[in-house]
């Protein structure tokens, strides 16, 4: 039996059985229990941790008395009722004592990954309902702006529209007059050795029409506006700016999202068409200054190889990639949780999973084309 005491508290270490047991006697207050914390250190440290704390003979305590015990880790038998109240207060939630034994590291590997499991299940039906409630939004302020245009706020969209549009250009240019650089270099190293050189116009003008300008342009955007989307959306949800919209009876779809939503639809064909043209331009720089062709017949080539369903189709994708960007952006937003970490995660969520559902969609909008 080891034992410490101090001027109004002793503490005994015995054995009770095969259990360790720590006896406490005595009041455990603000003056007793700084010289606890150190003495005691030997007799409760972690290699000697007790089953048990005997506090039938604490005759008071307050709240650095149950500070202690909570401390020493262990089960708390016959105390009193004063005493088992300030525990109440000061020891965690969920009513245990922070004994090593109770880690959950140490709990079986089994039991964590049911409960990781059940946790990842869980998550995902709630963002899986939250996700069909948003859309199930979205169409219906899609039809209310349809049947009601005046209560659409114009004014907002005409501001996106600068965003999205005007702003956008000029790394749109850039990036799809490169792009067009790019596969006629291509084109011209793979071509040039049948002396088919005259198709590397074919081969700019059709990729950036119907594939490479709607996707690069989409791209863009998603990681330009649906990322700022989600940012300006995930701010006003952290300072409680939607809740207060849903509070006054507002909807929030119609404040927040459709203004970016029309925006996005609108600027987008734009965008497609600017960004054919500049891929088609740096095709129409490298098919003058490295291959040799006429201009005239470089641009005649081209007009010969475009068709209206052709650039149908450009077209057509670039409205759907409006549509992922949109929907994806604002639904990160409102997602958000608290803090700024919360607002950079959905951003970054935003560009991900825009970026991913794009080519998803690229990918089945390119067989249904080549089945029609």
């Amino acid at each position: 039996m080891q034992d410490v005491e101090t001027a109004r508290a002793r503490v005994e270490a015995v054995r009770v059985g095969d259990r360790s047991v720590l006896r406490v006697t005595g009041r455990l207050d603000v003056e007793s229990t700084p010289a606890l914390w150190s003495q005691v250190r030997a007799l409760v440290g972690p290699d000697a941790r007790p089953d048990e704390i005997d506090a039938s003979g604490v005759t008071g305590c307050d709240s650095a008395g149950a500070a202690w015990l909570v401390w020493v880790g262990a089960p708390v038998s016959g105390a009193n009722r004063q005493v088992a109240a300030l525990l109440d207060l000061v020891r965690p939630r969920d009513g245990t004592a922070p004994a090593p034994k109770t880690d959950p590291e140490s709990a079986p590997p089994r039991e964590l990954l049911v409960a990781r499991l059940g946790h990842a299940a869980e998550q995902s039906a709630a963002g899986l309902h939250f996700t069909i409630a948003y859309i199930g939004t979205l169409i219906e302020g899609l039809v209310a702006a349809v049947r009601h245009p005046r209560s659409l706020r114009w004014k907002d969209v005409v501001l996106y529209m600068v965003r999205t549009g005007s702003d956008a250009l000029p790394i749109v240019a850039l990036i799809t007059f490169l792009v067009g650089v790019i596969i006629a270099y291509q084109a011209f190293e793979m071509l040039r050795q049948f002396g088919y050189e005259i198709f590397v116009a074919d081969t700019v003008a059709v990729s950036m029409v119907m594939e490479l300008g709607p996707l690069m342009t989409a791209i863009i955007m998603a990681g330009r506006s649906g990322s700022a989307f989600a940012a300006e959306i995930g701010t006003m949800k952290v300072n409680e700016e939607v809740d207060a919209l849903d509070t006054m009876g507002l909807d929030s779809t119609r404040f927040l999202v459709m203004p970016k939503f029309i925006a996005m639809l609108c600027t987008m064909p734009i965008l497609v068409v600017f960004a054919a043209f500049c891929g088609i331009a740096g095709g129409l720089m490298i098919g003058t200054l490295v291959v040799g062709l006429p201009m005239h017949v470089y641009l005649h080539e081209t007009v010969q190889r475009l068709t209206i369903w052709r650039a149908a189709q450009g077209l057509i994708k670039g409205e759907c990639y409006a549509v992922v960007i949109a929907a994806v952006g604002c639904l990160r937003g409102l997602q958000t949780k608290s803090g700024a970490q919360g607002v950079g995660l959905s951003a970054t969520s935003a560009v991900v999973s825009g970026v991913f559902l794009i080519i998803v969609v690229d990918a089945v909008l390119t067989v249904i084309f080549h089945n029609v």
